[in-house]
């Protein structure tokens, strides 16, 4: 009887155990949907909590409030996601400014900005007078004054142009008009250094050719096309010269280690992209332009006058032993004013070249030096050397205008009276213009002989309208041969 009912209960257990087995069989296929039922089960739950909930009137303010989970802060979007188009940046803007605030390089930049300052205005302003009274005054167009206007003209150019254009490299380091400006500016500056020899070249010849001639030719005006001949040989040779000199140059940026701002700078290397015959001739021109340019931009205009120079005064002493062994009597008027007038043009030749080499000479020196000696000169101080050398040629470009006036007495004389005439303008003096009226108008009286009633009303006309001819062209028509200047070819 115990043995049956062992029997009964092992057999009952392992009913029980296969059941278990049957069932944990039939949930494990299942479990993988597990996640959705429960969501099924949490979403009937949260219905069922929804229908139960009181309903509330739409826009009352007693709503009760739902439980937000808090959500971690979102990152702050950066300026480009704000617009649909993203603009990259491209730094065009980005300038270094050594003016603001003020540090120790400030006071090197406010120094290189006021000197700039007093070169540019001072050199405008010469440079223009002397142009315009050249322009402006018929017996004053001789061909030597229009070459020193051609010179003042291309000063102006190299003033006007190039020293903005180099100011604002200097202070912030980067090129206006890019690659055109680094392209243009040497080519200005070369070719202004070709009419400047030139134009000592074509002097020391006139005042050579003026004192062996032992002719005296009519001091005249000369005609527009007969000027223009002459000064396109000048300009042409000039403009051919430099026109390497618009392949050779290329623009570079580099980043400053310092602030990591863009830095431009022009280096001579021309583009390989050019032809192979042209791609020859400028790197042939490169390679020779240091010597190229001391021998034709330096030495051929100093060599011109100093031979023209020596030869002039050779040739004015044998002709004054002459005079002086042929006649005993004392000299007219007439030639103590041309020996006079002799001497002021060439004492206006010399100077022009005494001024050139000055400012010419130093960047040729350093550039000889450091080509031949082979010292090893760190980027800041080749574009110091640089930003000097171009600074001599501003300088020389400023104060050629001004030797010009203090030497030269007609143009220096016309500048005194164009000056004086705005004056006058500007702040007018009745009791002088009365005095000088009733003066002018007595001396007409005496020197004039008696004219007929229609003459005189006519010229009362032209002298209140204004149409009669200025003060300083009448001085001038009474005196040309004082005034005129050079030798009409």
């Amino acid at each position: 009887m115990m043995l049956s009912a062992l029997l009964v209960l092992m057999a009952l257990a392992a009913s029980i155990q296969a059941e278990n087995r049957a069932l944990e069989a039939k949930m494990e296929p299942s479990s993988s949907y597990s996640y959705y039922s429960s969501s099924s089960s949490s979403s009937v739950h949260e219905a069922g909590r929804a229908r139960h909930a009181p309903r509330v009137p739409r826009g009352s303010r007693s709503r009760p409030r739902e439980r937000q989970e808090p959500q971690p802060p979102r990152a702050h979007p950066e300026a480009d996601t704000f617009f649909t188009t993203p603009r990259p940046f491209s730094g065009a803007l980005r300038l270094h400014n050594p003016l603001f605030p003020v540090t120790d390089e400030s006071y090197s930049a406010y120094a290189v900005l006021l000197l700039a300052l007093v070169v540019f205005s001072v050199g405008i302003v010469g440079n223009l007078a002397l142009m315009c009274i050249v322009w402006h005054n018929y017996y004053l167009k001789s061909t030597w004054n229009c070459v020193l206007a051609s010179l003042a003209f291309w000063d102006f150019m190299v003033l006007f142009f190039c020293l903005p254009v180099v100011i604002f490299n200097e202070l912030t380091k980067r090129r206006l008009m890019g690659d055109l400006s680094c392209r243009a500016v040497p080519y200005v500056e070369v070719a202004s250094l070709g009419v400047t020899t030139f134009t000592l070249c074509a002097l020391s010849i006139d005042r050579f050719h003026t004192v062996t001639s032992g002719q005296s030719r009519p001091r005249q005006g000369e005609s527009c096309q007969s000027i223009l001949a002459k000064l396109s040989v000048i300009w042409l040779g000039s403009l051919l010269l430099a026109a390497p000199e618009l392949l050779l140059w290329r623009l570079e940026q580099d980043g400053s280690p310092q602030s990591g701002l863009p830095v431009d700078s022009c280096r001579p290397q021309p583009s390989t992209d050019l032809p192979d015959a042209l791609l020859s001739l400028v790197l042939t021109y490169q390679h020779a332009r240091m010597w190229w340019t001391f021998g034709c931009y330096f030495c051929l205009p100093l060599l011109f006058t100093g031979a023209c120079h020596l030869l002039t005064r050779h040739v004015s002493e044998d002709e004054k032993t002459l005079r002086s062994s042929s006649t005993s009597s004392s000299s007219s008027s007439s030639s103590i004013k041309k020996r006079r007038r002799e001497r002021q043009l060439t004492r206006t030749v010399v100077a022009l070249a005494f001024i050139y080499a000055i400012c010419c000479l130093p960047e040729y020196v350093w550039n000889i030096v450091l080509a031949y000696v082979g010292m090893e000169v760190g980027v800041a101080t080749q574009a110091l050397l640089a930003l000097i050398g171009q600074f001599l040629l501003f300088v020389r470009a400023g104060a050629t205008p001004v030797v010009l006036l203090c030497i030269c007495r007609s143009l220096g004389q016309a500048f005194m009276d164009c000056c004086c005439c705005c004056c006058e303008e500007c702040f007018p003096d009745p009791s002088s213009s009365c005095t000088s009226s009733s003066v002018s108008t007595n001396a007409t009286a005496v020197s004039s002989p008696p004219a007929s009633p229609i003459s005189m009303q006519e010229d009362k006309l032209k002298i209140v309208s204004g149409t009669s001819p200025a003060v300083f062209f009448d001085k001038v028509k009474e005196s040309p041969a004082e005034l005129i200047i050079g030798t009409p070819c």
